[in-house]
């Protein structure tokens, strides 16, 4: 098949240089029949692809119901349609289903809320400190709204369930308030029986948020929570 680029230089030859058909051929590397014709061409005119028919076409529509039906493998799908009497080969198959098979959209859950709906919470380790002539774990507990990103940090040397909720009633008060609906997220919970030396924490899955906040009184104002990057701390207990 001849390019544009051929074709052109095939013209200037001719054209510019004054070489004949047969010189032509033999300076390019072609068959002087396709340089002749070529010289009688006003334009460059490509070459028209032809479409061959292929085996698979009669088989086109049940390879496309199968996809619809279940997500079969091009394997599974070209021994279906050997069984069926399909002559053809393997890789027509999987290129076939390669393109008819409806792309996978990676899934996402994007969370939209209210002022005051919900809130993040967590419980960390940040070293230790000096207490008197001891050393004694240093905690943290953090409170942030998942609306405006507005921060309770609390530090702590106590790490017992019975200040974790004392902890989110400072918190409560601290943003004035929260929503009856509200509930809260966590990583992880201490337990009420661990020591500061060595805490140990539950899984949210063994409590719930509104055993929380059935225990935090909440005073009747709504809550706040609408100005972001604002930042709320209390001194460690």
């Amino acid at each position: 098949m001849i390019d544009y680029e051929t074709f052109s230089r095939i013209k200037h030859l001719y054209e510019q240089k004054g070489l004949s058909a047969t010189q032509i051929a033999r300076e390019l590397g072609l068959d002087e029949r396709t340089v002749k014709r070529r010289l009688e061409a006003k334009q460059f005119l490509p070459r028209k692809s032809v479409q061959r028919p292929s085996k698979l076409d009669s088989f086109k529509d049940t390879v496309i119901k199968m996809i619809e039906s279940y997500p079969y493998s091009a394997s599974q799908v070209f021994q279906r349609l050997r069984e069926e009497g399909f002559t053809g080969g393997y890789t027509a198959v999987k290129k076939f289903v390669r393109k008819v098979r409806p792309k996978r959209e990676k899934a996402y859950l994007t969370l939209a809320f209210a002022p005051g709906e919900c809130a993040q919470v967590d419980w960390g380790s940040y070293g230790s400190v000096r207490v008197g002539e001891t050393t004694r774990r240093l905690s943290f507990f953090v409170m942030v709204l998942c609306y405006s990103r507005q921060m309770y940090v609390e530090f702590t040397v106590s790490q017992t369930m019975e200040h974790f909720l004392a902890c989110h009633q400072n918190a409560f008060v601290a943003f004035g308030g929260f929503r009856p609906e509200s509930w809260l997220t966590t990583s992880r919970v201490p337990c009420s029986n661990t020591s500061p030396e060595r805490p140990r924490f539950i899984t949210p899955s063994t409590w719930t948020s509104p055993g929380i906040m059935a225990s935090a009184s909440p005073p009747a104002a709504s809550p706040r929570g609408t100005r972001r990057g604002e930042w709320k701390t209390a001194s460690a207990m």
